[in-house]
C-alpha cells in the first residue's frame, strides 16, 4: 500500500518527467518502424539498428518497432523530442522527406493495437499531460513485396535518413 504525498515530497521523476512539478520533459526518443519482412517497409527497423550504434546518439533512447502502438504514448510523454522514421509509399523510392505531423485527436482507431503519430501525441497529452515535438523521417519505397532486403534505392537513402536524424537531434542540443 503507498501513503498519499504529503507536503514537501519530491515530485516523481522519470519516463514521466516531473509531472506537476511544472519541470518540462527533457530528452530525445527515436523510433524506427514498418515491417521487415516486407522489403523497403523494414527501412525504419533498418535506420534505428544503424542509429543505435552510432556515437554521436549517446543517452538518446532508439528503438525499433513493428508499428506504433499506444503503449508509446507513455514514453513520448516523458520526452521532449519524438523522431519517428518510417517507409513512404507518397515519396519517390530513396527521397528522404522530415516534416512535422498534423496535431490530432484521440479516436477509437488508437484504442486498437495501431495508432499512427498524431494519435501518440493526443494519447501522450491526454493520459500523461505532457506531448513532445514529433518530427517524421520519411523515405520512399521501391517494394512493399514480401522480402527482407531493402531495394537498392532505399539502401542508399539509409546513410541520408541516419543523418537527417542526427542533426535533428543535434540541432535540438540532446546529442
Amino acid at each position: 500500500m503507498t501513503r498519499p504525498a504529503a507536503a514537501g515530497d519530491a515530485p516523481v521523476v522519470g519516463a514521466l518527467g516531473a509531472l506537476g512539478a511544472g519541470i518540462p520533459p527533457v530528452g530525445v526518443l527515436v523510433v524506427g518502424y514498418g515491417n521487415s519482412l516486407r522489403t523497403d517497409d523494414g527501412v525504419g527497423p533498418a535506420v534505428a539498428a544503424r542509429l543505435a550504434a552510432d556515437s554521436r546518439l549517446g543517452g538518446v533512447d532508439v528503438r525499433a518497432m513493428h508499428q506504433l502502438t499506444p503503449e508509446l504514448a507513455f514514453d513520448a510523454s516523458g520526452v521532449s523530442l519524438l523522431v519517428l522514421v518510417d517507409a513512404s509509399a507518397d515519396l519517390p523510392a530513396g527521397e528522404v522527406a522530415v516534416f512535422r505531423p498534423d496535431g490530432g485527436s484521440v479516436s477509437g482507431e488508437v484504442m486498437t493495437h495501431h495508432v499512427d503519430p498524431s494519435g501518440i501525441v493526443a494519447l501522450a497529452r491526454e493520459l500523461w499531460g505532457a506531448a513532445p515535438e514529433v518530427v517524421i523521417v520519411s523515405i520512399g519505397v521501391s517494394s512493399l513485396d514480401v522480402g527482407d532486403q531493402l531495394s537498392p534505392e532505399v539502401q542508399g537513402a539509409v546513410p541520408r535518413a541516419i543523418e537527417a536524424v542526427v542533426a535533428l537531434v543535434e540541432e535540438r542540443g540532446h546529442a
